[in-house]
């Protein structure tokens, strides 16, 4: 194991990354990320398209 890539940080450093991260990525980002993880715990059929549909009527107001 590689040590020099261990970085250890604490909880509250954690979640500030993440809510960092989150308010830079783009909206076609997010939505790729809640794709996938909905493909990963409901399977393909449950990403059928329509929260991508959803997405595209929603930018068009």
């Amino acid at each position: 194991m590689d040590r020099t890539q261990i970085v250890i940080t604490k909880k509250d450093e954690m979640n500030a990354r993440d809510i960092e991260y989150w308010n830079r990525a783009t909206v076609e980002e997010k939505i790729q990320t809640i794709t996938y993880l909905r493909e990963c715990f409901y399977g393909k059929e449950a990403t059928s398209g329509r929260l991508h549909r959803i997405h595209k009527m929603l930018k068009l107001k």
